[in-house]
């Protein structure tokens, strides 16, 4: 049986609603957290962000010891952050967050924002520090920009422009700091928009996705390389997504390059010492959770391939040869299933609108062995989901929105059934040929490994390139951090 003296010793387990005696547990709690009691400061967002109703009610009466009555939202945030490390995973970072917008809102009712309001000001604001303050490259952003990026995140709303320019000009002159354990140091709040790099060696920038400025993932300037080439776009749709007009679509050429798990596409040759462009920055394509094939569905060119990314961007490539186009598969998606971090749980709702769950971005933290029994076990819901899906047809007209509902969800489990059966056959011919060298890998994959529209049971005999970086050079034996080892040799 679990009780409430239970989880305030760790479980997460949920308890019923509107209990009284779990209620005076969460305010003993609390109150022991935030007078550190038994805790150490590191001890408190552990207990504050964890997705259960009693964790829920010991953050709420955590935040009830705060009183950010009559202060602005970025010196309640300073007062926050510095009462202990935020540290856990970024889903539990951001619940902490959610409870502390909540708590401001409560202590200054005639603020112009709402809940949801405070809490993307309060994310922008982290960001913004990140940006004026850290280390990534390129321009800093203006104020203009700040306010820009903010339009329309208010409840649909603009946030009012003087309280925008007076948060902005408050982070550019005094940054944010918070509390960090010095053992803790390397999980500190700053992971939320940036990866701290050990000892300055390591250059990051920011890659951002989609509609939304704020959703931005670091990475490594000088991560290792993996392929480098000549590949021509269809100019389908913009980087950002946006579909291109009609009468300028068509090809372009770039050169590409598969770093880390970015996919830069340049407009310059190549050149390993050369930094990365702020314009290549745009033109980059975030592989995790992708799934590059042969472009079955196109015929107009040849040697075209199809990159479908975690949100299910659909890019066009051409590759100068049938050999190239192979490679490119083969890297694209060995990468991705050596380092996409495990999806997250999917969540748990009452609304019958399928929508696919966001994927993380970040790299994995599991060894090679550990990494192929999580795709196994994706492999094996997904394929039992699927299952089950298509034993319940809905009874409604074939045209009704039930229908394409369903149709949706199966498509995608489909999809993702695919996608990890490629990724676990991938990871076993890895560990199979029992070494790092890509070259090795590529050769013996392509003679017998089948891609759902990309090798098709094709055998591909491949050039040997000049040299070949590591995999396990590259992450650190897939723990994540690059060793900044490059091809130093093309293509031929």
């Amino acid at each position: 049986m679990v009780t409430s003296e239970n989880l305030e010793h760790g479980s997460t387990d949920t308890l019923a609603n509107g209990c009284r005696a779990d209620c005076e547990a969460a305010k003993r709690l609390a109150k022991r957290l935030y007078h550190l009691e038994g805790f150490k400061r590191c001890d408190v967002a552990r207990h504050l962000g964890k997705n259960n109703e009693f964790s829920q009610m010991v953050a709420s009466e955590y935040l009830s010891f705060f009183d950010f009555s009559g202060l602005s939202l970025d010196r309640a945030l300073r007062n926050f952050l510095k009462a202990f490390p935020l540290m856990g995973e970024t889903q539990e970072r951001e619940r902490v967050l959610v409870h502390f917008s909540r708590r401001y809102c409560h202590c200054n009712p005639q603020t112009p924002t709402s809940e949801d309001g405070a809490h993307t000001l309060t994310c922008a604001l982290m960001l913004l520090n990140t940006d004026l303050h850290g280390h990534n490259i390129g321009k800093k952003m203006s104020c203009q920009q700040f306010i820009s990026n903010l339009e329309g995140l208010n409840n649909s709303k603009d946030f009012p422009k003087d309280l925008l320019k007076v948060l902005y000009n408050s982070i550019k002159n005094e940054k944010l700091e918070w509390a960090v354990e010095e053992e803790e140091l390397r999980k500190s709040l700053s992971e939320l928009v940036e990866e701290q790099c050990e000892g300055g060696s390591k250059r990051v920038a920011r890659v951002t996705d989609g509609s939304n400025p704020f959703i931005a993932i670091p990475i490594l300037l000088n991560a290792v390389t993996y392929k480098h080439g000549v590949l021509t776009r269809k100019s389908h749709a913009d980087m950002d997504g946006k579909r291109t007009p009609r009468g300028r679509r068509g090809w372009k050429k770039f050169y590409a390059v598969l770093k880390g798990m970015i996919l830069y596409l340049q407009k310059d040759e190549y050149k390993p010492d050369t930094d990365i462009s702020e314009v290549d920055l745009k033109n980059a394509v975030r592989i995790h959770h992708a799934l590059a094939t042969r472009a079955t569905d196109y015929s107009k060119r040849a040697y075209v391939l199809k990159l479908k990314t975690s949100d299910w961007r659909v890019f066009l490539l051409q590759a100068p040869s049938e050999e190239e186009m192979m490679s490119w598969i083969f890297r694209i998606n060995l990468v991705a299933a050596l380092f996409s971090a495990p999806a997250f749980p999917a969540a748990i709702g009452s609304m019958k609108k399928f929508c696919r769950p966001i994927l993380p971005s970040s790299s994995t933290r599991l060894n090679q062995e550990d990494q192929l029994l999580s795709h196994e076990n994706k492999l094996k819901q997904m394929s039992l989901e699927l299952e089950e899906h298509r034993k319940n047809l809905p009874s409604a007209d074939p045209k009704s929105r039930e229908w394409e509902e369903y149709r949706l969800k199966e498509h995608y489990l489909a999809y993702e059934k695919t996608r990890y059966e490629t990724y676990i056959s991938l990871l076993q011919a890895k560990i199979r040929t029992e070494t790092d060298d890509l070259e090795k890998i590529e050769a013996s994959v392509m003679g017998g490994l089948i891609m759902e529209g990309g090798l098709a049971g094709r055998e591909c005999h491949l050039r040997k390139t000049q040299s070949s970086p590591s995999i396990s050079q590259a992450h650190g034996g897939l723990n994540g951090r690059a060793t900044g080892c490059d091809i130093p040799g093309k293509r031929s």
